[in-house]
């Protein structure tokens, strides 16, 4: 038997008996999969380090307690973002409403506050001696507000920072669904809540389950909103090991229960995904949704979009604007830093394309080709979201510096460990279009004598658009606002708006952070409002 065979047979069993995946398909997919390798073995590497000492510690009482929180938050941040975004979504594909582009865009723009900045903001607003005590102590004599630290608050801002996710997966799940579907579903007495429940929804389940692992690997990777807030997870247990105590062997254990965890939450959604399809079996062009008339509740409708916004993005922005006003008017320098807003757009832009790029080859594996080794990238993707970034950037670090020292402190090695971080967002969105899109159109471009490449290319591609696009930008918005990566691996003289915010908080200079923290979200609303506009209707 020749090698080229062996090569055949054992692709083709890795691909679960599907056929042979292209060269240009799994080639690339195990590139990614071996850049996504990295941090883990690192973490392998210096956990087994320490001896038998390191798995005593992991399997204390208070790891147990932290573990307890860390799934308590995780889950319910999930929920609550799921509620919040599946209305968002709907109303600002499917129905009337009014400035509903305009909604689309002010209800992604959480996704840009960086979580440390949102903490600080809610524990100024809502805290002891807060900016809402202040206004109630006069008029109503009220002195005391309850605790905002601790669960309770990391809940609320971790949800208002996160739905968002689950609104654009969901949204491009619902560019993708045939309206036929639904005309049927209607055609056989079905209402409009009949339908949606029993048709629509089914089909939004990958979308929801991309949009709802988002938010969980999020929540899990969290430091900033966390520490603030006082509510004690694994991820603000790594930073201290890794920061304050100096014990980088514990921190990697802690890392690698992490992942664990981060896998077990992949598994829950692989479960969720089902063996549905997701696609119709006409091979006819797919329509826009059909437009639902939201009558007398179009008015409620506006309002709770309108309320959403507010307590997400128009009241973290007006308490800036408040810091900036009042850093100005103590004559406290305010500076511009346009420098920063360059650098960030510019490797933010690089980023997204590159991490859309890399998911392409993952996820076409994962949705023509299920397997082995497409399960396997897939949920390998998934736990560089989970994992701080600090861990992230020293496992970069430690391979940079021994065996690839000319990229040491580059773009390139400061992209990498972008795309590692942030890859999983970039392939949710494009794995969930890939879902919704027949094999039968792929297979009648072939038969028109169109290689398997190129009908990937001419016709599958541009039908997964909207998911493409959804997924940039997640990625952009994401890589905009990082910074334990952003401090450690950029290049000398490197800045970006989240350094600049970063060491002017950490400086107690807040009209200086609330600056950028205002330049951060409108150099991103930028790009985002440019691919909402060009989304079709």
């Amino acid at each position: 038997m020749s090698i080229s065979s062996v090569t055949t047979a054992g692709l083709r069993s890795l691909a679960g008996g599907r056929g042979v995946p292209p060269a240009a398909i799994w080639v690339p997919a195990l590139l990614v999969g071996a850049a996504l390798l990295l941090p883990l073995v690192y973490l392998v590497v210096r956990t087994f380090d320490g001896g038998t000492e390191v798995f005593d510690l992991l399997f204390r009482q208070r790891v147990a307690a932290i573990l307890g929180r860390t799934i308590l938050l995780v889950a319910t941040v999930t929920g609550a973002s799921v509620i919040l975004a599946l209305p968002l979504a709907w109303l600002t594909t499917c129905t009337d409403l009014p400035f509903r582009r305009a909604w689309v865009v002010l209800s992604a723009l959480p996704l840009v506050i960086p979580s440390y900045v949102a903490g600080f903001i809610v524990v100024a607003a809502l805290g002891p001696k807060g900016m809402l005590q202040g206004a109630l102590e006069g008029p109503f004599d009220i002195n005391k507000l309850p605790d905002i630290h601790g669960f309770a608050g990391a809940l609320l801002t971790l949800t208002f920072l996160s739905f968002p996710y689950v609104v654009l997966t969901v949204r491009a799940a619902m560019l993708r669904i045939d309206p036929a579907m639904e005309e049927s579903s209607r055609g056989l007495g079905r209402g409009n809540w009949a339908t949606f429940f029993l048709v629509t929804l089914p089909l939004l389940r990958p979308g929801i389950a991309a949009g709802g692992l988002l938010v969980a690997l999020y929540t899990l990777s969290d430091f900033g909103a966390v520490s603030l807030l006082r509510y004690e997870t694994f991820t603000w247990a790594i930073f201290v090991q890794y920061e304050s105590a100096l014990d980088r062997t514990l921190g990697a254990g802690l890392s690698l229960s992490l992942v664990v965890l981060a896998l077990a939450i992949v598994g829950l959604e692989v479960v969720s995904r089902g063996r549905a399809r997701y696609y119709s079996s006409s091979t006819s062009a797919t329509r826009p949704p059909s437009t639902v008339r939201l009558g007398r509740w179009k008015w409620p409708a506006v309002a709770f979009c309108s309320a959403v916004v507010a307590v997400s993005l128009a009241a973290p922005m007006s308490i800036l604007g408040y810091w900036v006003a009042r850093g100005i008017s103590a004559e406290e320098p305010v500076n511009v830093v346009w420098e920063a807003v360059g650098n960030s757009v510019y490797v933010a832009a690089l980023a997204a394309t590159v991490a859309v790029v890399a998911a392409l080859p993952v996820a076409a594996l994962s949705v023509r080709f299920p397997g082995l080794l497409s399960g396997f990238l897939e949920r390998l993707s998934y736990v560089g979201f989970a994992l701080p970034g600090i861990a992230i950037a020293l496992a970069l670090v430690f391979f940079g510096a021994r065996y690839a020292s000319p990229l040491y402190q580059t773009t390139g090695m400061l992209l990498l460990a972008y795309v590692v971080l942030y890859l999983s967002p970039a392939l949710g969105a494009v794995r969930t279009s890939l879902l919704q899109i027949s094999p039968r159109i792929e297979e009648a471009a072939r038969g028109l004598g169109n290689t398997p490449l190129r009908a990937f290319s001419s016709v599958t591609l541009p039908v997964a658009s909207p998911g493409l696009l959804a997924g940039w930008a997640l990625v952009f918005l994401l890589v905009m606002k990082e910074l334990p990566a952003t401090l450690i691996l950029s290049p000398i003289g490197f800045n970006t708006l989240a350094t600049s915010i970063w060491s002017a908080a950490s400086e107690a200079f807040f009209a200086r952070a609330a600056l950028p923290a205002l330049l951060l979200i409108a150099a991103s609303a930028v790009p985002l409002v440019f691919l909402m506009l060009r989304e079709r209707r």
